[in-house]
């Protein structure tokens, strides 16, 4: 055998049982879905915290007035807990194999996600019929923003979770077919559990509060 030739030869193309006959990189491949929702959460993260650096430093301007505290946030955010919970559940349901499970836990974090919404709403008018609303006061014009642009991440998570819970209502489809559709779901949630009891407690924290805050974020 020639020098050239054991420079060039491929061992792992030649050899019976090599690599390229055991190992085609599949089993280490993420799904394109999960790719594609790692990257909406960055961005997602990022808006988010841009907004909260926002509002932080348009509260220590003199003019800035916190708005009224809406006591049915707290039951909405009640509402967001439990749909999360239920996306949870729906999950392992989807590990195991438990189709039944899976089906309870869908209906019922869509239905506390609607309640979620719809209690937004609620808020959004009680806060509207007060003495006190001020469209151009900062305090209100922010948490209109905050809240608004949450519930449309939910409302985008819905429309996943209609497409979802339309597979599983089918005839004949399998348990893995709907595994990873349940799994980004239920991780969406929580993701949007998670941002939502950081704006939440954003709104109705004081300035020394979140100034604290972004000082130990080396924000200020």
């Amino acid at each position: 055998m020639s020098f050239l030739h054991l420079l060039t030869e491929k061992p792992w193309a030649s050899t019976p049982g090599g690599r390229a006959d055991t190992h085609d990189g599949s089993a280490f491949a993420v799904p394109a879905a999960t790719i594609g929702l790692r990257v909406f959460l960055g961005v997602v993260t990022v808006l988010f915290s841009l907004l909260i650096v926002a509002y932080g430093t348009r509260m220590e301007f003199e003019d800035w007035r916190p708005g009224p505290d809406l006591r049915l946030l707290w039951l909405n955010t009640a509402m967001l807990v439990l749909s999360s919970m239920a996306m949870q559940w729906a999950h392992v349901g989807a590990g195991r194999g438990e189709i039944d499970n899976v089906r309870i836990g869908l209906i019922a974090g869509g239905a506390f996600a609607v309640a979620f919404v719809v209690g937004q709403t609620v808020a959004w008018r009680q806060l509207n019929m007060m003495v006190v609303f001020d469209i151009t006061s900062p305090a209100i014009a922010f948490f209109y923003l905050i809240t608004g642009l949450h519930a449309v991440h939910l409302l985008g998570g819905l429309v996943a979770w209609g497409r979802t819970f339309d597979k599983i209502w089918r005839q004949g489809f399998e348990v893995a077919e709907i595994r990873l559709s349940v799994q980004l779901c239920a991780h969406y949630w929580h993701f949007l559990l998670l941002v939502w009891l950081v704006l939440f407690g954003l709104l109705f924290s004081g300035n020394d509060n979140l100034g604290f805050l972004l000082a130990i974020c080396g924000i200020r």
